[in-house]
């Protein structure tokens, strides 16, 4: 069966459904990732600041692996976004100073 996942509160979701459909705890999911129990229950609990190796290693516990999908049609393509000007506005105090001869 397939997750999409597009959000971390998707992927809370998701890990946590996995793991309860293999009739685990979160302290034996714990061992099988070498933490304790609150850091298991962080990791399910907080996917978005979690690192990508204990997700993948959470995943691959739970009896899941990570795949990325392209859609078919490509999607627009991203706009920088405009650059600042490289020049500063002098301040009143610098434009004063500037009038006086020092800076």
């Amino acid at each position: 069966m397939n997750y999409p996942v597009t959000t971390s509160a998707q992927l809370r979701t998701v890990l946590r459904g996995l793991r309860q459909s293999r009739a685990l705890s979160q302290a034996q999911v714990g061992q099988l990732l070498g933490v304790n129990q609150k850091r298991a229950a962080r990791i399910e609990g907080a996917p978005g600041v979690t690192g990508f190796d204990q997700i993948a290693r959470l995943v691959a516990a739970l009896g899941g692996r990570l795949v990325i999908e392209l859609p078919d049609t490509p999607p627009p393509p991203a706009t920088a976004p405009a650059k600042r000007s490289a020049t500063r506005r002098k301040t009143g105090a610098a434009t004063a100073r500037s009038d006086q001869g020092t800076w």
